[in-house]
């Protein structure tokens, strides 16, 4: 008798397109970057090979190693990465998903970098240095000569790892390195002190409690000048080759992201050159958080589409008590109910990115949209995904729960977005601050709910109610996590009215906006069109 046969057991999610997204691809089109729709297709294919796949993997199972000093004592201060890192960022970089779009004149480049952010998910780590290098730009404009010098680098898709002089290498990376042990969010308790010199430069002295990414060629940072908190530009190499005294004092032990080294670091008498007026750190400096705040909201959009990818997969091939998993009624809400979650992310994540895109060309309408739906995304949809994540885990079963099947990593990548850039307290106050200092905000933000306006009963209702929550000054901040909510809710219903599909938004606005539905997932009520969204939730 053989003791070991295989059968029903899902075969691997290899070989398919990750940019297969109707939901993507529609917003690709509608936000003005349709001509990239070829080159958004041809990362997604490169994103679902077996060997893109390993690189993330192995990118996670040996993470970087801090080496502080070489074999003789002198101090390097030095990063090591395993090779996949390496071509994982090597891809990123070619395919312009870091600084490119502004080196970039066609209308919907941010877009068309949205959307590659989106599909390139092998690994979620090494996007941290690639989404910073991206924010870095406009918020290095604010120092002309600085941009003049810096910015082309940064642009380039040349990946240049290693620790030499910035003017001679192919391409450069950016970080940010603002909050410290006493602070945390709070970065106007940093004490970190900058002292000024006469050649214009400032010298740092002070201890950051987490700097993603160190091996970075550059740092815009934080630190109190005479005049106030203030940004300055710090790079690990000075322009003529030598170490700026930059000191990684360990890497921290995180839940995921593991593949993306986060440290310690200390200024001991760096060079730094100021960026923007003194004591207007924090204002300078946002620029940068905001389009960080935007990965942010793309990557939870990211994590969820691959987590309904792999449960739909596995609910396809999978059989249980006769029949194949997806064939059976609750799980069959399960899978639509997830997938009516990532299309409403992908959605409101598309029109942010259009937003971003027509607001670096000008458009102050789109900017003041921007500016209060960019608060109210990041802090909704990264907060659905950990729930999301742990749901599609579960479509798995006991096999989900395993390492090999890549959802644990998915699972413990999901609490980071909701932090990272602001905790959703943070996110959430931003949001009544934005709504309270700029007229402009909310008459956006009404516009963009009222364009869809009698296209949906539960929708109008419901877009009544939040903005009367919202009108109501008692006990504003105590609800603002309540109102938040509300608003994200009609603004991805709107959305979905307009531009998604007949079924999710259907879908969406019963049991979303309507309340008919349980506190789990798999709770949508009957007579919904299930097939039409799992359909869609399948393909890749």
């Amino acid at each position: 008798m053989t003791t070991h046969e295989v059968f029903n057991q899902v075969p691997p999610l290899v070989g398919y397109d990750a940019a297969d997204d109707p939901a993507l691809l529609d917003g690709l089109v509608r936000e003005g970057a349709g001509w990239a729709t070829g080159e958004v297709r041809e990362l997604g294919r490169l994103a679902g090979t077996a060997q893109s796949i390993e690189h993330g993997r192995l990118a996670n199972e040996h993470p970087p190693v801090l080496r502080t000093h070489d074999r003789y004592g002198h101090r390097i201060d030095e990063v090591e990465f395993h090779p996949s890192w390496h071509e994982l960022m090597r891809t990123a970089v070619g395919h312009g998903l870091h600084a490119a779009p502004w080196a970039d004149d066609r209308v919907g480049a941010h877009v068309a970098r949205a959307a590659k952010f989106y599909t390139w998910r092998p690994d979620a780590g090494h996007g941290c240095p690639i989404s910073m290098t991206y924010a870095a730009v406009p918020a290095l404009r604010h120092a002309p000569d600085l941009a003049a010098r810096y910015e082309p680098l940064l642009t380039a898709t040349g990946y240049d790892f290693g620790l030499r002089a910035p003017s001679t290498k192919h391409g450069l990376l950016a970080g940010m390195s603002m909050t410290e042990k006493q602070g945390g969010s709070d970065v106007r308790a940093n004490t970190t002190a900058a002292r000024p010199q006469l050649d214009g430069s400032y010298r740092l002295v002070g201890h950051k409690w987490f700097t993603s990414a160190p091996m970075c060629d550059l740092f815009l940072t934080l630190a109190q000048a005479p005049e106030g908190l203030t940004c300055f530009l710090v790079p690990r190499v000075l322009p003529d080759g030598t170490r700026n005294p930059i000191r990684l004092m360990r890497l921290k032990d995180k839940l995921g992201n593991r593949s993306n080294a986060s440290a310690e670091i200390e200024y001991d008498d760096a060079v730094a050159w100021r960026v923007g007026d003194e004591g207007r750190g924090v204002r300078t400096i946002i620029d940068m958080v905001n389009l960080t705040r935007l990965d942010c909201v793309i990557g939870a959009a990211a994590g969820m589409r691959q987590a309904v990818i792999t449960a739909a997969h596995h609910a396809t091939h999978r059989r249980a008590f006769g029949r194949h998993l997806v064939d059976q009624p609750l799980m069959r809400n399960v899978l639509a109910d997830l997938a009516v979650e990532s299309e409403a992310a992908t959605a409101l994540m598309m029109r942010l990115a259009g937003a971003t895109d027509r607001a670096a060309r000008g458009d102050g309408g789109e900017a003041a949209f921007k500016r209060i739906a960019l608060a109210i995304g990041k802090y909704w949809v990264c907060k659905r995904w950990p729930g999301h994540a742990a749901e599609a885990l579960e479509c798995l079963g006991g096999n989900g729960y395993v390492e090999e099947s890549g959802m644990p990593r998915l699972f413990r990548e999901s609490p980071l977005n909701s932090i990272w850039e602001g905790s959703g307290n943070v996110a959430a106050l931003d949001v009544l601050r934005a709504l309270a200092g700029q007229p402009e905000v909310m008459a956006a933000l009404r516009a963009e709910v009222e364009a869809a306006t009698g296209a949906d009963r539960r929708l109008d209702a419901a877009a009544r109610q939040a903005f009367a929550a919202l009108a109501d000054p008692a006990d504003l901040e105590l609800r603002a996590r309540r109102v938040v909510e509300q608003l994200a809710l009609v603004l991805q219903g709107a959305l979905l009215v307009r531009h998604g599909h007949p079924a999710v938004a259907d879908a969406f606005c019963v049991s979303r906006l309507a309340g008919d539905h349980g506190h789990a997932y798999g709770t949508l009520p009957a007579g919904l069109d299930l097939a039409a969204i799992i359909e869609r939730a399948a393909r890749c």
